[in-house]
């Protein structure tokens, strides 16, 4: 498989990156009056302005190519038909099967993944309407008000922000709660004003070994028992989704109460499955369908889309070209809708773990930069934070900025105070102002000559920062569904044209067996004499002030 540095695209980017570096997009933009036109695609519910990146006819072309060359259509045909393109732990990589539109099958390993998804679909419905009309009775007989979920990483962030953003379809039938943090002072926090008999537990951990998920389900399991002395009671108040049955069974989770999960669907790409049951039993499982319904529209739109009107192709191709090729070393997440506000932590987990890779898919060492780190803050907030660093720092943060037209809370002035700095804020990193300017304006307001010497070069912002603009229509199930699943194949066409494997995460693993040894170091009286220096005499300290 030739390396991407040979691919002649590759090459001309290069080369183009140099001569872009010293344009600015004010000139692009004088000089090309449809430049919105060419560079925006619009789809039903959403639009991407990408005009306010340091790109031209030639760029786009050149990064178009470098799809074609890396091969993303074949790629993308790949995946959706289950091919096993999580080379490293052989396995297929379907979270698409679990939104899709059709009872045609898809069989990967000699089963029929269609059916799969079908009936684990029939299953959460079914447990959905009975948990949410009240049929389903804790170990007193009351019925269930408050479900606490028990995850960490995509078995908690994707359901948790799910509900964030649409918590104003919720018709309020349960209380939802989320548990993911070892530190004991989240669970506690949680449980303390709950009520044991009306409370559900849903436990979620691909494997079940997850050490912080079962530390916590552990501490769930002492807190319920307490109260209804009878650890029989733990089949009227935990369910679990997992891929390892026995497992979730030896927790005493009985067989009928555990949702499946399965290889081929990676957990920051799983809010889709059974993982997502804390949005259907808060929003209703029609909402949930919607919200299912939006990821497959999104599906369709990348399938069918040529490359250059395909919203998740370009968003990559603009990722690459400004980290790889132009040297951004971050991404902001600016979403500027209160209901987004855990988008950034999201899309951070999405893409960092799925990108932040540094050896190609054949194990050697890449000698270019893969994926920019993710970070980002409500738009508002961050105004009042941070973008003094995106304006006038002398790193180039390229950002995101996802607004909507209609809020879901509409209240007199506050939506069009709210989109004026939405769309100010992209305009003023584009144009920046320079000193001339500057100049201009402190001497029209009458200030001294001194005065306007010492402040002007302060005041400069070069701008040329680029910025892609997202306006949805209004945050709802399927919109938001959409909106996910743009930044899932987004993801994935980072990682094919960057030849890194985004579905494994062997990353996160190191620090797991560290842990797990130290914790036995912890709970003994020993210490490893293998650790360095810095880590032995750590522990040492912690030991001797816990006594």
């Amino acid at each position: 498989m030739l390396a991407r540095q040979t691919l002649a695209s590759w090459k001309k980017l290069n080369q183009l990156a140099q001569d872009k570096k010293s344009q600015h997009m004010n000139t692009l933009f004088a000089e090309d009056s449809k430049r919105f036109d060419k560079f925006s695609i619009e789809l039903p519910r959403l639009l991407l302005d990408y005009s306010k990146n340091l790109i031209d006819d030639e760029t786009m072309a050149t990064l178009l190519k470098l799809a074609e060359e890396t091969e993303v259509t074949a790629w993308r045909e790949k995946m959706f038909s289950g091919e096993k393109i999580n080379k490293t732990e052989h396995r297929a990589v379907l979270h698409t099967a679990l939104r899709r539109h059709s009872d045609e099958p898809l069989v990967v390993d000699g089963e029929n993944v269609t059916d799969h998804v079908q009936q684990q679909l029939a299953k959460m419905e079914a447990f959905v309407n009975k948990v949410r009309q009240g049929h389903w009775l804790g170990y007193s007989g009351k019925r269930i008000t408050d479900i606490v979920n028990i995850g960490v990483g995509g078995s908690n962030l994707g359901p948790q922000m799910v509900t964030e953003a649409l918590k104003h379809y919720s018709d309020n039938s349960v209380n939802v709660h989320y548990v993911s943090n070892v530190d004991g002072a989240q669970i506690v926090e949680i449980l303390r004003p709950l009520d044991p008999e009306k409370v559900l537990f849903i436990v979620s951990s691909k494997t079940f070994t997850t050490t912080e998920t079962m530390t916590n389900a552990r501490t769930a399991i002492n807190w319920l028992t307490s109260s209804s002395f009878d650890e029989k009671s733990v089949a009227k108040h935990f369910v679990a989704v997992t891929a390892n049955k026995e497992n979730a069974m030896s927790f005493g989770i009985q067989a009928d109460n555990i949702f499946d999960m399965w290889d081929w669907v990676g957990g920051r790409f799983s809010l889709w499955s059974a993982i997502g049951l804390p949005i259907a039993l808060d929003l209703g499982f029609d909402q949930f369908r919607a919200l299912l319904d939006g990821a497959h529209e999104m599906d369709q739109h990348f399938l069918s889309a040529p490359l250059a009107e395909n919203m998740p192709v370009i968003m990559a191709l603009l990722s690459v070209w400004n980290t790889t090729f132009l040297g951004a070393r971050s991404q902001a997440i600016l979403p500027y809708d209160q209901t987004l506000h855990m988008l950034s932590a999201y899309l951070q987990q999405a893409e960092m773990e799925s990108n932040g890779k540094s050896v190609t898919w054949d194990g050697d060492e890449v000698d270019y930069a893969t994926v920019p780190s993710i970070w980002g803050e409500l738009g508002i907030n961050g105004q009042h934070a941070f973008y003094q660093y995106l304006h006038q720092s002398n790193n180039v943060v390229p950002a995101d900025f996802i607004g909507s037209v209609a809020s879901v809370t509409p209240v007199k002035g506050h939506h069009e105070t709210l989109m004026s700095n939405f769309f100010a804020q992209t305009q003023a990193l584009m144009t920046g102002v320079d000193e001339e300017q500057v100049r201009a304006d402190l001497k029209a307001k009458g200030r001294t000559d001194a005065y306007i010497d010492t402040v002007a070069p302060h005041k400069v912002h070069k701008g040329n920062r680029p910025t892609n603009t997202l306006l949805l229509k209004r945050i709802d199930p399927t919109t938001l569904g959409s909106l996910i699943a743009l930044y899932e194949h987004k993801i994935f066409v980072q990682g094919i044209v960057l030849q890194i494997c985004s579905f494994d995460q062997w990353g996160v693993e190191l620090g797991k067996g560290l842990a797990a040894k130290i914790q036995h170091e912890l709970e003994s009286n020993t210490i490893d004499p293998g650790h360095d220096c810095s880590t032995e005499n750590l522990l040492r300290f912690y030991k001797k002030a816990s006594q």
